[in-house]
C-alpha cells in the first residue's frame, strides 16, 4: 500500500508506505529533487537498513527518522511502515516551536533508533490506522487533518527520543535546545565553517560552554560533530558522484586539495581516491 496526498495549495507531498516491497531514496542520483523527510517503523523482525551504504541493525518495533539527503534501503521493505513528507507539506524548521525536532530527530548527525514498548506500539498502531483512513478520505479538510496527524506523529517520536537520548536528569529542555541549534547551524554551514569558534559565536556562547554541554549530552565533542559532518558529505560525494577531489575540496570549504586529502586520510585511514576506488569495487559486487 502506497498512499499519497499532494496539497493543491502548497504542492507539498505526504506519502505513507505499508507492505511495499521497495522503500528507498537515492538522493545523489534519481531522487535529488525529492527532498523527503522519512519516518520509518520496523513492523517486522530484525533486519538491516543501509544508510549512505553503511549497514545498521533495525530492531523490531523501532522508529528511525531519516534526513532528506540520506540515501537508504531496507533489507525487507515489506516489513516497514514509512511516512515521507517534504517541507512544502510541513516545514519543521519554520514550525520548530510546534514540534521541536530540528537538530535532534532530523539533523543530529547520528541515526536515532527509538524503541517502542508494548503500550507505545498500540498507540502507533491506532495512529497509523487513522492516517490510512484519512488518506483514503478525500474532502476539503483532508490536508488539514493529515497535517495535524503528522504533527502528532513527530511530537510523539520526539518525546520518546528525548527519554532515550536526552534524559532530563542529564540535560534540560533548555540545554537540548542549545544542542539542537548547534546541530542545525552545523548542517547549514559545515561546508564553509569548520571551526568551533564560529558556531559558539553564533550561539552567543563560549567554545568551552558548548564543549561542556556536549560532555553531558554526547560522547562526542562539538568539534568532532563538525568534522564528522564534513566527512559524511565527503564520502557521499566520493561515492555517489563523479566530482574530482579538487571539486570536492572546494565544495567542502578547503582551499587546498593536498590538505583536504590529508584531512580525509587522518580521519578515515584512506585517501579520497582510495575510498572512491573501494566504493567502486563494492558497487560491482
Amino acid at each position: 500500500m502506497r498512499l499519497t496526498l499532494t496539497d493543491p495549495k502548497t504542492g507539498g507531498d505526504l506519502i505513507l508506505f505499508k507492505g511495499e516491497t521497495e522503500i528507498e531514496s537515492l538522493f545523489y542520483k534519481r531522487d535529488h529533487d525529492n527532498k523527503y523527510f522519512t519516518i520509518a517503523w520496523n513492523h517486522g523482525k530484525k533486519q538491516t537498513v543501509y544508510i549512505d551504504k553503511e549497514a545498521h541493525t533495525f530492531m523490531p518495533h523501532t522508529i528511525l527518522p531519516i534526513m532528506f539527503n540520506q540515501t537508504f534501503q531496507f533489507e525487507r521493505a515489506k516489513d516497514v511502515v514509512a511516512w515521507q513528507f517534504n517541507r512544502e507539506f510541513y516545514c519543521i524548521i519554520d514550525h520548530d516551536a510546534e514540534v521541536s525536532c530540528v537538530g535532534f530527530l532530523f539533523g543530529l548527525g547520528d541515526n536515532l533508533f527509538i524503541t517502542l514498548n508494548k503500550q507505545e506500539q498500540e498507540k502507533f498502531e491506532l495512529l497509523l490506522n487513522v492516517f490510512v483512513e484519512e488518506m483514503n478520505t478525500s474532502d476539503h479538510i483532508q490536508s488539514e487533518m493529515l497535517l495535524v496527524l503528522l504533527k502528532r506523529l513527530i511530537i510523539l517520536i520526539t518525546k520518546l527520543a528525548k527519554s532515550n537520548y536526552a534524559p532530563e536528569e542529564k540535560i534540560t529542555d533548555e540545554r537540548l535546545n542549545l544542542v539542537r541549534k548547534f546541530n542545525l547551524l552545523v548542517e547549514a554551514n559545515f561546508r564553509s565553517q569548520h571551526a568551533l569558534g564560529y558556531y559558539a559565536e553564533r550561539l552567543n556562547k563560549s567554545p568551552k560552554t558548548i564543549s561542556n554541554l556536549f560532555a553531558l549530552y554526547n560522547d562526542k565533542t562539538p568539534l568532532q560533530i563538525i568534522q564528522e559532518r564534513i566527512l559524511i558529505e565527503a564520502k557521499r560525494l566520493l561515492y555517489y558522484t563523479d566530482k574530482s577531489v579538487k571539486q570536492i575540496t572546494f565544495e567542502l570549504g578547503f582551499e587546498d586539495s593536498a590538505y583536504f586529502s590529508a584531512y580525509f586520510k587522518r580521519h578515515t585511514l584512506q585517501s579520497p581516491l582510495e575510498f572512491r576506488s573501494g566504493a567502486k569495487i563494492a558497487r560491482t559486487k
